[in-house]
């Protein structure tokens, strides 16, 4: 049995889990979000636990059991507190800026990159180097984080570029002179 897979999920007060034909549909203070459960895997509501089990010990359904018990257990976690990710901007001249709802980075180009959130995603802008990703999916912060990693990734060299808060880029020597 899956040691992830087999753990109820506690539905904390405010949050309501409801299941139809594979669907589990979380709601909280924050907003509704929704899974579509694969094929061997069924989820029950008990009392204010979530119960997620699987009918064989096949491989498919060993694979799909703890996944799809931390993906309820993420969303639950999302409708409630949400989540947030940190980038920084390393590098002269490298800055970002709040225009609206959206946010205008320089980041060394001829040009400015002017990035509109997708839904249900917000920006927030800490001075003019700290960004803050915030929304109530795990995996559409994380995506968003990453697609702005992307504009300018940390090179190795000076370390420039838009990276994860916290995250260490390894440096590498340069030329040696004579």
């Amino acid at each position: 049995m899956s040691r992830i897979g087999r753990l109820p999920v506690e539905i904390p007060a405010g949050v309501t889990v409801s299941v139809a034909d594979s669907v589990v549909t979380v709601k909280g203070p924050k907003g509704e979000l929704t899974i579509a459960v694969a094929a061997p895997i069924q989820v029950v509501v008990e009392g204010a636990q979530v119960l997620v089990t699987r009918p064989d010990d096949e491989r498919l359904s060993r694979s799909l059991h703890g996944l799809t018990r931390t993906l309820i257990a993420n969303d639950i976690v999302g409708v409630t507190t949400g989540y947030t990710k940190g980038l920084e901007i390393v590098g002269t001249g490298y800055r970002v800026a709040q225009k609206g709802a959206g946010i205008e980075f320089a980041l060394g180009y001829s040009h400015p990159i002017t990035v509109e959130p997708p839904a249900g995603i917000t920006f927030a802008v800490e001075g003019n180097n700290k960004v803050l990703v915030s929304g109530i999916s795990k995996q559409a912060v994380g995506e968003v984080a990453a697609n702005l990693r992307k504009l300018r990734k940390p090179e190795p060299y000076k370390g420039k570029g838009v990276r994860y808060a916290g995250e260490v880029v390894r440096r590498k020597a340069g030329k040696a002179g004579k």
